[in-house]
This record gives C-alpha cells, structure tokens and sequence, in this order.
C-alpha cells in the first residue's frame, strides 16, 4: 500500500464551535459572553465554545462547551455557519461551527477556561476575542430574519407573559417600535395564543392578561399557510 495515499499523511484542522446565546430579560435582548481566563485573549469577552472531540458531532461539541462554560444545561440551538479565515486562531489553523440558541431565564455559572460567565445588553456588547464580533453580527441577522416565519421569541419569554412584553422582545429584535393597537391586533389574528384566566399588575392603576404560546395552533396555521411571513 501507498503511505502517500494514507488520509493521515493529510493536514488536519482544527474544529471548534461558537456559541452565541440569545436571551431576555423582559426589556433587554441580551448576550451571553465568557470571559477567557487562558490565552490567547486572555481576560477579553468572547463567544462560549471550544474545540470538537473526536467522539462527538459539531452539535454536541456546541451543547457540551454550553454546558461546561455557561452552566447552561440545554437550549433551542441552530446552525449559523462556518468561520474558516486563515488567521482566526493565532495558535493554529481552526475552522469554526458555529450556532446560536435562544434561552428563556436561568441561572448561569462560569466553568471550565471560562474566568466569568454574563449578559450583556445586545447594545452595550464589548470587543469580542477571535472574529466572534462578526459572528454576534451575523446571529443577529440571523434571528431578525427567522423571527418573521418562526415563533423563535416565545424561545426567549416565560411560560406566561404579557401582550407588551411579547412586544417589547419582538422591537428588541427587530430594533423598530409598533403601534401596541396595531401589533396586538395583528397577534390576535393570528390566533397562536391562548389568553389566561390569570392577570398581572404592570402598573399600580391597570391589570395585564397574561398569555401563552399555542404550538398546536401555530403548527396547524403553518400547514394552512405555506410560505407564511409574519407582518407587523
């Protein structure tokens, strides 16, 4: 046999994943970022994620580096793409999957090579390590465009919450401001949402129904219209 034909005799990269982790705090879209404690970029903010195993896919490598930097036991994730600059990494060549999940409140903990573990507001983000602030940039885009034909933002809010909180995280977002009449009526059409017997006091003089997520009714309005897009 040829050694020259062996795979091995081939260069191998590193892979790594990229984490970014969209939250919500009831006012503010947020960030989830690390603080590195190990060069390089030592003490910078940056994306949750690290270098896959040979035992594992790209995904679980995403869910696991969650896990072990974040405390971060599970979360709805998706592929975003791949980073494959030359220089990316200033210790070897790395190609990075990357992804971005969307996490409703829950505490967080730094593990790991990670010194700290935050939320940031998505507009007070700090210089990222690596090329992480581009891949913050691209997620974000990302999710404004898949927050028009999926429910990605009941993703983001509590079981149950108001029609101004559901509004709040949807101008967060999309970074516009909608009429509340308007943006209530359009909701209401749509019919995905259950409204509870339960209320909540926003405001010391006016109550707030609370409401929750649908998924059967939304499943069933997708089927009935294909290509759907949600307008506001």
């Amino acid at each position: 046999m040829n050694n020259s034909n062996n795979s091995f005799n081939y260069p191998h990269p590193a892979i790594a994943t990229d984490c970014v982790i969209f939250g919500y705090d009831g006012f503010n879209l947020q960030v989830l970022l690390i603080e590195r404690a190990n060069e390089p970029f030592k003490g910078a903010w940056a994306l949750p994620g690290g270098f896959v195993q040979q035992n594992e896919t790209v995904e679980e490598g995403a869910l696991r580096e969650l896990r072990e930097e974040t405390g971060i036991d599970h979360a709805y994730i998706k592929q975003l793409k791949t980073y494959s600059s030359i220089d990316r990494d200033p210790r070897e060549r790395v190609i990075s999957v990357a992804f971005y999940a969307l996490v409703k409140d829950c505490e967080i903990s730094a593990g790991d090579d990670a010194a700290n573990a935050r939320w940031f507001n998505i507009n007070e983000v700090p210089q990222l390590a690596f090329d992480h602030q581009a891949i913050l940039k691209d997620a974000l885009q990302a999710l404004r465009r898949e927050i028009h034909f999926e429910p990605v933002g009941f993703e983001l809010l509590p079981d149950k919450f108001t029609i101004r909180e559901l509004q709040n995280l949807y101008e967060q977002v999309l970074n516009v401001e909608f009429d509340r009449r308007n943006f209530f009526n359009k909701i209401r059409r749509l019919g995905i949402l259950n409204r509870l017997k339960e209320s909540t006091r926003p405001t010391p003089k006016k109550d707030a129904f609370l409401f929750e997520f649908n998924h059967e009714a939304y499943k069933q309005f997708k089927e009935k219209h294909n290509g759907f897009r949600m307008e506001f």
